[in-house]
């Protein structure tokens, strides 16, 4: 039994399917990757992008699947992690889609996180101006969240995913058994997304949340909790992202977080902490923001930090970080207008509202005070 959730866009509209968790003898999504994108009618030269560690869980099943459905596949592997998310690693993936000789018809698949999502998405929609790409994702933040929406990129010396192009998929393939090699400490980064989408968009979610005993690691998260966190999470991305595809207004809240958390990535050479970690710190301060402005209930802010301690993830900035430098980061945040600074800031559980109206003098204090 397989949820599919449609992200409905002018003349681009795609599916993301997702398998139930608990769905007794399914066959594995990822050995269905070839048929499902056979379907599609994408043209016959493939190549398949991954991390050497996913490729050795899951390479050759992926391939396997894609031959047997009549496609030509070539793999290229890439280093694992944030501070490999640049340039030089986009040359090698247009180096081996010249050697392959890949059309305007071939398709790219990713094949792993967050990290090697944005990147294959990002050649894709460069190469001969823009091919097709499949997102295969095989971490929770990038099922809930990167993998779909079409946003790609790479990082900047200075600035995280500052280069960058909207290039929606063809295709979003979930396998949440894959979910079951994924490291600790990632699928806590996944849960800072998760719980995200609750404060955002989704109060039923936030609660499904609360009630859960732990989240902190995938084996004391009942199936059923998986199956309603996949589903909700990526039905709210598909909302969000159907009702504005690139960003021009209400897509800025699924950024809700992540402005101060990627000020933190950045300073921190992407070594310290992960995407979801540092997200996680900037939903603290984020609800600091809007307690301090008498937008949101403290009692609320409370409730969300609790969900972000219970996920294992950090509450605090790390240790050495300067606040001024920091405040500075944030001046080269893509979102900021005309010299301002945009936030997203909860009024409720389920609601957010986007402003550019906070004070400097606010920003500093609750920097210093987490």
């Amino acid at each position: 039994m397989t949820s599919v959730i449609n992200v409905n866009l002018p003349g681009q509209s795609y599916e993301i399917a997702i398998p139930s968790v608990s769905y007794a003898n399914a066959p594995s999504s990822l050995d269905g990757l070839g048929q499902h994108m056979a379907n599609l009618k994408l043209g016959k030269k493939v190549l398949l992008v991954s991390n050497p560690t996913i490729f050795k869980h899951f390479g050759e099943r992926a391939i396997a699947s894609l031959t047997s459905a009549g496609f030509d596949v070539a793999s290229c592997t890439l280093p694992p992690g944030e501070r490999y998310k640049t340039l030089n690693s986009i040359q090698k993936l247009y180096d081996v889609a010249l050697e392959n000789r890949l059309e305007r018809s071939s398709t790219m698949v990713a094949l792993g996180g967050g990290v090697i999502g944005d990147m294959t998405g990002f050649a894709a929609a460069t190469w001969l101006r823009g091919i097709n790409v499949v997102q295969v994702p095989t971490s929770l933040l990038a099922m809930v969240d990167s993998a779909i929406g079409g946003k790609t990129g790479v990082n900047h010396p200075h600035g995280k995913n500052l280069i960058g192009a909207f290039h929606q998929p063809r295709l979003v393939l979930i396998d949440p058994e894959v979910l079951k090699t994924l490291p600790m400490r990632e699928f806590r980064a996944g849960m800072a997304e998760v719980i995200k989408y609750g404060v955002i968009w989704d109060a039923e979610l936030f609660a499904q949340l609360e009630a859960s005993k732990r989240l902190d690691q995938l084996r004391y998260v009942k199936p059923e909790l998986i199956s309603s966190i996949l589903t909700r999470s990526c039905q709210a991305k598909a909302d969000v992202v159907s009702k504005d595809e690139k960003e021009g207004g209400l897509r800025a809240i699924l950024n809700y977080g992540h402005t101060i958390g990627h000020a933190v990535e950045s300073l921190t050479g992407y070594r310290l902490v992960n995407h979801g970690e540092a997200v996680a710190i900037g939903m603290v301060a984020a609800g600091k923001i809007a307690v301090e402005l008498g937008m949101w209930q403290k009692e609320d802010s409370e409730r969300q930090n609790a969900l972000i301690q219970k996920a294992g993830l950090p509450t605090q900035l790390p240790a050495g970080v300067d606040i001024e430098a920091l405040i500075e980061a944030l001046q080269l945040d893509k979102k900021v207008k005309d010299g301002k600074v945009r936030f997203i800031l909860p009024t409720q559980i389920g609601v957010v509202t986007i402003t550019d109206e906070v004070p400097s003098d606010v920003i500093r204090q609750v920097l210093r005070e987490i």
